[in-house]
């Protein structure tokens, strides 16, 4: 009886050791991800109510792990990201994923029976990176385009860039990033700049999320 335990046991260690190391699709991902949170947004009525704590956990437990922030940042830093420190590149990501965390909490707050459609993609054995078109379908209106720019990484494919009907959400942060730096004229002090200009926004936003949600 104990063998046959042990050999149990052992067996659903190697499946389990097996799930782990094969990596899913990245269309699978955007879609299994979607599907996962749409359910639950439908089927608890706090969602519905705008519980904005309740949908801030679920972007940060459902939705966050799947983006490269460091590339994301990196790419929307542009020629900048080398001329900052460590620790100003730190902060920066950290600021940018406050950033990222508001605009889906955001879309998660206006959310209204949407359904998304995720294409499915062709690709090579080799290949690292792919884009994964999906659509934003709502009944009455014109769907939404929204690709996901994604890379394979040591744990799986990751997002480093989200376009929306072909407007780089990287690529506009650069030009106001740029912007922003640039202000100062000493390229330290428009980093910093840009990371307070970051932090009062994230730190506004939160407070009006928080005030809402103590309202309720």
């Amino acid at each position: 009886m104990l063998k046959m335990l042990l050999k149990v046991v052992l067996g659903l260690v190697c499946a389990i050791a097996v799930a782990q190391a094969e990596v899913v699709a990245p269309d699978t991902l955007i879609r299994d991800t979607a599907q996962e949170v749409i359910a639950i947004v439908k089927q608890d009525p706090e969602f519905k109510a705008g519980n904005q704590k309740k949908i801030l956990a679920l972007v940060d437990a459902r939705v966050l792990p799947n983006f490269d922030f460091v590339r994301m940042t990196q790419l929307a830093m542009g020629k900048y990201w080398r001329r900052a420190t460590s620790e100003q590149k730190q902060a920066l990501v950290s600021e940018f994923r406050n950033m990222l965390v508001r605009t889906y909490t955001k879309a998660f707050t206006l959310y209204r029976d949407q359904s998304i459609e995720v294409k499915p993609i062709k690709m090579a054995a080799g290949d690292t990176e792919v884009t994964v078109k999906t659509r934003v379908i709502k009944s009455g209106a014109q769907p939404t385009a929204v690709d996901y720019q994604m890379k394979k990484a040591a744990d799986g494919w990751k997002v480093f860039d989200v376009a929306i009907e072909g407007v780089s959400m990287v690529t506009s942060y650069r030009g106001t990033f740029a912007t922003r730096i640039e202000q100062t004229g000493n390229v330290a002090q428009g980093i910093d700049a840009l990371i307070k200009t970051l932090s009062d926004m994230n730190a506004g936003a939160a407070d009006v999320v928080l005030h809402k949600a103590g309202a309720k």
